[in-house]
């Protein structure tokens, strides 16, 4: 694929659509993902005029040999061919606040912005933890106090807490690479799939989230699914009476001092896919991250409080998460849209599809920021050979410190 700004190339063969649902097969979204904004509606999130939060450089050569083995592998493996293995288009290691590493492949650029699918859920959910804990959102409450109009969905008698973990009992199953009925009508509401004429659902995300059901009983179980950070998104707007993209804009993207605005993704009413479809420069995510793992402060600024990133490290329930059936990520949990690893470095991540991972390491004082364009959608194909590598640069740099 080639990394210039034109939707269709002179070759026919190579011409990238979204009429025609090609910018979402293989090998095309290695092109697509790193020039979203050219094929769907997005609405900018400024940065302002706040100061870059420069990040100060000490690259390191020995990285890239550094082994270790993939899960259920029979032989070691580098960082440097992990990085081809799991189709990476960019990746930043930060240590100690400091540019160790910083590659650019696929069709990304170090000045281009990237696709950050479910990785966005993070940053939302840090959004509502901060309000939380400002008063403005109570996590006990229910979602229809907030939101009448889910009142009568399966969403109604949630509370916000069990939207935030994702332990609601909603009729609703997320499958990105089988039939799933209510998964294709989310993607046609949404506009991330061109809608057939004949379609009669919902088109858009407010039309769409009071018409999910309940199956089941809230609490008891995690469930990964993407409608909970929409209807996160649509508590916090009327909490606030400001928009999701404009609160990610002026809590959160201006003061932790990112180097340029991003943009998100919006349904045909403009409401923004607050569970999928942010894009951004990759140093910006490793910004997020870097003031995550200093507990809310980014260039010396407390933009989160350190009490709501104490939260999001704390995670949730081990035993509810262990209904997702993840047998690799045995011991995890999810909270606020974080996926908690309750490791010995306390590690934490935001997770999207196809590879876009920020990797928090707070006992190895270490951010990793990646975007990839992998072949197969779920990361269940992906941790293999990415969750190993990430605690091998962790050890690595902690026995061999700069």
């Amino acid at each position: 694929m080639t990394s210039s700004s034109r939707i269709s190339p002179a070759d026919a063969a190579s011409r990238i659509r979204y009429e025609d649902g090609s910018f979402y097969r293989f090998p095309a979204w290695r092109w697509s993902f790193s020039h979203w904004r050219e094929l769907q509606p997005t609405i900018e999130i400024p940065r302002g005029d706040h100061p870059v939060w420069n990040l100060p450089r000490a690259e390191r050569a020995d990285l890239d040999t550094v082994t270790f083995m993939p899960l259920e592998g029979s032989a070691p493996m580098t960082w440097a061919a992990s990085l081809d293995a799991n189709y990476t288009d960019g990746i930043v290691v930060l240590h100690r606040g400091r540019i160790v590493y910083e590659r650019y492949l696929g069709a990304l650029t170090e000045v281009g912005e990237h696709m950050a699918f479910s990785v966005t859920k993070s940053f939302f959910g840090t959004l509502a933890a901060m309000l939380v804990a400002e008063g403005r959102i109570d996590r006990a409450a229910p979602v229809a106090r907030y939101v009448p109009e889910l009142e009568g969905s399966g969403f109604g008698d949630a509370t916000v807490g069990q939207v935030l973990d994702m332990t609601t009992a909603i009729d609703f199953v997320e499958n990105y690479v089988g039939e799933s009925p209510t998964m294709i009508r989310y993607r046609y509401a949404t506009g991330f799939m061109k809608r057939p004429p004949d379609h009669v659902g919902p088109r858009s995300i407010h039309e769409f989230l009071p018409t999910v059901g309940k199956s089941g009983t809230h609490g008891p179980e995690f469930h990964y699914r993407t409608p909970n950070v929409d209807v996160v998104a649509w508590i916090m707007a009327r909490a606030t009476g400001e928009s999701p993209a404009a609160l990610l804009s002026e809590r959160l993207w201006g003061p932790l001092g990112a180097e340029a605005s991003a943009c998100i993704q919006v349904d045909r009413e403009r409401t923004p896919m607050a569970g999928s479809a942010l894009n951004a420069r990759l140093r910006d995510l490793a910004r997020f991250g870097e003031m995550m793992r200093l507990g809310g402060r980014a260039d010396g600024r407390q933009v989160v409080p350190a009490s709501v990133v104490d939260g999001i490290r704390r995670g949730a329930s081990r035993e509810a998460f262990l209904a997702s059936g993840y047998a690799r990520l045995a011991g995890w949990s999810y909270h606020d849209f974080w996926w908690v690893t309750h490791d010995d470095h306390g590690t934490y991540l935001a997770r999207g599809i196809h590879g876009q991972v920020i990797y928090i390491d707070p006992v190895a004082e270490m951010v990793i920021a990646r975007f990839a364009s992998h072949l197969s959608p779920t990361n269940m194909k992906i941790d293999p050979t990415s969750l190993p590598a990430y605690r091998a640069i962790a050890d690595w740099l902690m026995a061999h410190p700069a």
